[in-house]
């Protein structure tokens, strides 16, 4: 047992102290781990510089990246399933209005449809406890290294930038709908929403 802790251990503080040597960047990005636990999920994200921000199992962060040559700032939250087996992606969008009066029922619509064309594991959801709609992913907790995790953040973005006609709120006419439903995920309890910065770079 005290082997196992021990190497828990070192292979939780590898990404950040591979970022302290030499050729730092490139060989964080080359260890990988076989399933992260939420440690080294802390550790993993910490080591790519996006300063997470824990809340119970869940880690908060933001991630900006340029897409069609807009820099976009996303909030993004990762979370463990219970038995560690798969990790949820979630890019927080735009909050839902107050008045039912102003969701149309044919965006919903379009955003139920969209989840059909979407694959590899990203859907819309919306969570009630903050009215904010949530492009979710369930990727596979194995073989996890920040070049990896890096990629999987950088598609689901460019997923979030492609999908902005359908869930941005700013777009929809005002015609009388019902509320969405909930799911089980707990939210942030001030998430922001995916937005353009107006910058061409990122530092």
């Amino acid at each position: 047992m005290m082997e196992l802790n021990r190497r828990d251990l070192l292979l939780g503080g590898l990404f950040v102290g591979l970022l302290g040597s030499g050729a730092s960047a490139q060989e964080a990005a080359r260890t990988t781990i076989n399933q992260l636990t939420e440690e080294q999920l802390g550790t993993l994200l910490a080591a790519m510089g996006l300063k997470p921000e824990k809340t119970e199992q869940r880690y908060d962060f933001r991630f900006r990246k340029i897409y069609d040559g807009e820099e976009w700032e996303l909030t993004m939250s990762a979370v463990l399933s219970k038995d560690n087996s798969s990790i949820w992606l979630m890019a927080w969008l735009d909050e839902l209005p107050r008045s039912a009066a102003d969701v149309p029922r044919t965006a919903l619509l379009r955003l139920l449809a969209e989840n059909d064309r979407l694959g590899s594991g990203k859907f819309f959801t919306y969570i009630a406890s903050n009215r904010r709609f949530v492009m979710q992913q369930v990727v596979e907790n194995k073989d996890m290294n920040t070049a990896k995790f890096a990629g999987l953040l950088s598609a689901l973005g460019q997923t979030v930038v492609e999908t902005y006609p359908f869930w941005a709120v700013e777009n929809w006419a005002s015609t009388p709908a019902s509320t969405p439903t909930s799911n089980d995920h707990t939210a942030p309890a001030n998430p922001s929403s995916a937005r353009k910065t107006g910058n061409t770079s990122v530092n």
